[in-house]
């Protein structure tokens, strides 16, 4: 009885735990038909799961600086893309491709596209 109990168990959390991911990483924040060239001196790459994320402070030519959080695949993905921790530092200058959030609030977005200070591109697609 109680191995039929722990089976029923198993294979139920087996059908919940999709939708849970699925969830978890839904892109519906950003609006895919828009696309935001940013410059600017990265502040901190950090390395994580679920999601890789790039700080990026930018100064606009109106001359007040704005950090963007710019959103990355998992490391295991970026890592298969030619990406490494070591890939950015804090101090580096980067031009990016982002898709911007939905609501239209500046400040964070989806990475689409690296390129350091001499052009050279980061990872085929983070």
């Amino acid at each position: 009885m109680i191995a039929k109990t722990l089976r029923v168990l198993s294979l139920s959390s087996l059908l919940v735990l999709p939708l849970g991911l699925h969830a978890h990483h839904s892109p519906a924040m950003f609006d895919f038909s828009k696309q935001v060239t940013l410059t600017g001196t990265v502040r901190l790459f950090q390395w994580t799961n679920p999601h890789s994320y790039i700080q990026l402070v930018v100064k606009p030519a109106d001359g007040a600086e704005q950090e963007w959080s710019l959103e990355m695949g998992a490391n295991a993905y970026l890592y298969n893309l030619g990406w490494r921790p070591s890939t950015v530092k804090a101090g580096d200058t980067l031009t990016v491709t982002v898709v911007p959030l939905r609501s239209g609030k500046p400040g964070a977005g989806l990475l689409v596209e690296a390129k350091t200070a001499d052009g050279k591109t980061l990872g085929a697609n983070p």
